[in-house]
């Protein structure tokens, strides 16, 4: 008897066992099928949310140039902001250009009305908000955007044609000595060394700020120029302790900006190129840039030629040593960071591939011309 139930007990038990192990694959499968479908729901959202991100961080219309007017009041936060640009068909998505601005750690953005078109990106709107609005409605305003690396000659052929002043009125306000004095006492930071150089073109050259302005047909060219100066003065105002820091005067970062400028197309180029110039006047080297020879001429052509390099002017840096008398055009913000943070090497030359725009450094001067031969003179 005993021995038949401890028998049945058994085959009881295996049963119950089976049945559990029926249960814990059923079981396993449905978390197998469920945890599939959870991965695929957020692959999904993933997409999805990365799609939405990507359209917002575009441009709404890249064909559409219409300038739209918004008014951005004081104390608005970015979302508020984004909100703004949104509801006036600016932006895709003011939520999206919310968190662009806090990745990027855009802040100080200004109150006032602002011209803006649904093909300009978020960098370019963030940039306009930076610089400050008009206090007024812009009805009567034309926008004129200010191209990096633009000397004073080109800034007042554009300005001429983009608005109703005259070049010859806009190159006489530049060369206004008691004007300049008066920009000096309001930017004294700024404009100090520019006061003190020697045998310089225009003071002004180098503090004009790439940037897009409203100009009102109730201002005044002084009021054009002025703004510029004050937008280059926000710009360097974080970094004024760090140019004493270096031993340079505000002219000499500005002017060594503005060959890196025109020398270098990519940020870690111009961060090279600008090292290389401190190379070369640590040495006592010419720094040797066509950019100063073409100015020096007063041309904007492709090539310099052997006869060019014998121009007689102080801004020709083929003939003399150390940085010039000034800048050779205004620099953007980030040639100046160049020059403010350039990339430590030991290289004393350079020189671009003239097809690809790549550029290579040597430290001899046979280097520097296998280089030439290689990447300038290979299709001569």
């Amino acid at each position: 008897m005993e021995e038949d139930f401890e028998g049945d007990l058994s085959e009881e038990s295996n049963l119950k066992r089976a049945e559990r192990r029926k249960e814990d694959r059923v079981v396993r499968k449905i978390v197998y099928v469920l945890t599939i479908g959870i991965l695929i729901v957020a692959g999904v959202l993933a997409i999805s949310g990365y799609n939405y991100v990507s359209a917002g961080l575009k441009p709404l219309d890249r064909n559409d140039k219409k300038l739209v007017q918004v008014e951005v009041p004081s104390g608005s936060s970015n979302r508020q902001i984004g909100d703004i640009l949104e509801d006036g068909d600016v932006i895709r998505d003011g939520m999206v250009f919310n968190f662009y601005t806090k990745f990027k750690n855009l802040t100080n953005f200004q109150a006032g009305y602002y011209q803006f078109s649904p093909n300009m990106t978020l960098d370019q709107i963030s940039k306009e908000l930076q610089q400050g609005g008009s206090a007024e409605p812009l009805d009567d305003a034309s926008k004129l955007t200010i191209p990096e690396g633009y000397d004073v000659d080109q800034i007042a052929s554009l300005v001429a044609k983009k608005t109703d002043f005259k070049k010859d009125d806009f190159i006489k306000v530049i060369k206004d000595e008691k004007f300049f004095d008066q920009l000096k006492a309001q930017y004294p930071d700024l404009l100090t060394d520019a006061g003190n150089a020697k045998d310089v073109r225009y003071r002004l050259e180098g503090y004009l700020f790439p940037a897009t302005y409203n100009v009102h047909k109730s201002k005044s060219l002084e009021d054009l120029v002025t703004q510029m100066v004050d937008t280059t003065n926000q710009v360097l105002g974080p970094y004024y302790s760090k140019i004493k820091e270096k031993g340079m005067t505000v002219q000499e970062v500005m002017t060594l900006a503005s060959l890196v400028e025109k020398e270098g197309v990519t940020q870690s180029d111009r961060k090279n190129i600008a090292q290389v110039f401190f190379n070369r006047i640590a040495t006592g080297m010419p720094l040797q840039s066509d950019i100063s020879i073409l100015y020096a001429l007063g041309e904007h052509k492709e090539f310099v030629y052997n006869k060019d390099l014998e121009v007689d002017s102080p801004y020709n840096l083929y003939k003399n040593t150390g940085y010039g008398p000034g800048p050779f055009d205004n620099p953007s913000q980030e040639a100046i960071l160049a020059v403010l943070e350039p990339t430590d090497n030991d290289y004393v030359y350079f020189v671009a591939d003239i097809s690809t725009g790549k550029v290579y450094y040597a430290k001899t001067y046979e280097e520097h011309m296998e280089l030439v031969e290689k990447y300038v003179n290979k299709d001569k």
